[in-house]
């Protein structure tokens, strides 16, 4: 599976439990947050790549302990380490990604299929996960005093696990979702699709980022799905 990017910057207008000037501890303790949601948040998405190419007969994730909540089985030093800790420490965008997980679709039951629910799994894990952060979140409103960690923390991964999960589906090479637009196609138009996405995606990618176009999309479609869940969990005040 290609590698599992994450990205995240403060949605306008958005509430969080710590107020906006705070004193520098409590700047350290946010950004560490951010980065272990982060670390966990990309364990779930590449170990639920590997799991599911397991169901679907390809065991080689399973023989390189890719299976594993355990971050440093999936860190990559450039994505999972320098980037991420440049942009919560240096200031600008938050983001990163994961060490590939491997996977040779020639050992799936049936090949179209297993590519299909391999690449998903990623993107439909962290919305699972957001969901999950989305009720200890709630939780924690009712028993936690306003100014504690936890809810940072809760919020956090509501966030995160919402954009980190959009972003991959987008159908870009090498994210998940270019997998799913490439075998999801008929063959012959999956084929027309490789053969022009697949040596530009990269450059394609960048252009959204730099064009605010990627912005738009997280605000369109990302922020309104996480802030409901925040809604939720607040009994519809949020």
């Amino acid at each position: 599976m290609p590698p599992s990017i994450q990205i995240l910057a403060e949605p306008g207008g958005s509430r969080k439990p710590f107020p906006e000037e705070t004193l520098e501890p409590q700047q350290i303790l946010e950004s560490l947050t951010r980065y272990l949601v982060l670390l966990f948040s990309l364990s779930v998405h590449e170990s639920a790549h590997a799991w599911t190419a397991l169901q679907q007969g390809d065991d080689t994730a399973l023989r390189e302990g890719r299976i594993s909540l355990n971050p440093l089985v999936h860190i990559d030093p450039i994505g999972t380490v320098l980037f991420p800790l440049m942009g919560l420490f240096l200031g600008g965008v938050f983001f990163g990604w994961a060490k590939p997980t491997p996977v040779q679709p020639r050992y799936f039951k049936d090949f179209r299929l297993g590519q299909i629910l391999t690449s998903g799994a990623g993107p439909v894990s962290n919305f699972l996960l957001a969901i999950v952060f989305t009720i200890f979140y709630a939780i924690a409103l009712r028993l936690v005093p306003p100014q504690s960690p936890l809810l940072f923390l809760f919020w956090t991964g509501i966030f995160l696990n919402v954009v980190l999960g959009v972003f991959n589906l987008i159908p870009v090479p090498p994210l998940d979702g270019s997998w799913i637009a490439s075998w999801g196609l008929p063959r012959k138009w999956g084929e027309l699709y490789d053969k022009f996405m697949e040596p530009y995606g990269w450059f394609v990618l960048i252009g959204l980022f730099i064009t605010g176009a990627l912005a738009v999309v997280m605000r369109v479609v990302a922020y309104p799905v996480a802030f409901f869940l925040l809604s939720l969990a607040q009994g519809g005040a949020y």
